[in-house]
Parts: structure tokens; sequence; C-alpha cells
């Protein structure tokens, strides 16, 4: 994977990264109510993250976009706090380390803007991200905090920074 680019998203890549999530979801069958495969913003990302205090990076492989991942200081959250957001990988670019390079790019970001906790919300289907999320320190929560509106979403975690 020598033709690998990362860089935050822009306007051209909105269709493309909403693509990605909805065919990852429709793939674990996670694309139920009360999920980003339903929110409206999936479809507007380079516009989402124009609020300050957050980035959304995409992953290129030979100028496609393979996945992405946000930084988003999501309302209701404990003062210090932002959430890791929208992260998903083509199949067909997943096991490489990829989801390891965007999830440490993820996390520069949030350092570097002195947030002191990341918080994830995510779903049983989705497993095998929690295990990647375990290894980076996320811990799990009893309960989910802020207002993401994705009810859908049963798992919590959170990592001190």
């Amino acid at each position: 994977m020598n033709n690998i680019e990362i860089r935050t998203i822009e306007p051209q890549d909105d269709f493309a990264i909403a693509n990605v999530i909805r065919t990852t979801l429709v793939e674990f069958n996670a694309n139920h109510p009360g999920t980003v495969y339903y929110d409206r913003s999936t479809d507007q990302l380079s516009e989402l993250f124009r609020k300050e205090g957050s980035i959304y990076y995409v992953a290129l492989l030979d100028g496609e976009v393979m996945g992405g991942v946000g930084i988003f200081p999501t309302d209701g959250l404990p003062a210090g706090t932002c959430e890791l957001v929208k992260m998903y990988l083509l199949a067909k670019v997943r096991g490489k380390g990829l989801g390891r390079m965007l999830i440490e790019k993820a996390l520069d970001f949030a350092r570097t803007n002195r947030y002191k906790q990341v918080y994830i919300e995510t779903m049983p289907e989705l497993a095998k991200a929690m295990s990647v999320y375990e290894k980076f320190g996320f811990e799990y929560l009893d309960r989910s905090l802020g207002n993401t509106g994705h009810f859908g979403c049963e798992i919590w975690m959170l990592k001190q920074l």
C-alpha cells in the first residue's frame, strides 16, 4: 500500500466517503436506524467538519477514497472531550495498518487541540473495531455521553489523552 494518501476531507470526497460508510455498515448488518447510516450529514461530511475543533481525514489509495475518520466536538460531551467518529474502511484495505494510521492521526489532532478525552460509540456488529479501540487504550463505559442522536449504538468507550 505504497500509494496511500491521508488528507483532510474536501467537498469532492463527500459522495465517496458516504458510500464507504454505508457499504461498510451493510456489510456488517449494522445499517439500522439510530446509526450514521441514516444521518443526513453523512452525505455532506466536508460541511459538517468545518466546525471548530473538528477534522475529518480521508484515506486514498491510488487517488480513490478507501475510508476515513473524524474528531468532532459533539454537543453535550464533558468539557475537554471530543468524539472519534465515522471510522470506516473498505474491506480491501482492512488489516494492512491503515485503520491504525487513521486513528493515530485523529488522536494526534485531539491532543494538539487540547482535548483531554476521546469518546466513541459503536455497536456489537462492529466487534473487530472494538478490539482495535481497546489496543489504543479505550475503556468501556456503562452509559452514553453527549447528544449524538445515535440510539442504535449501544457500546460506549472513552480514552484519556
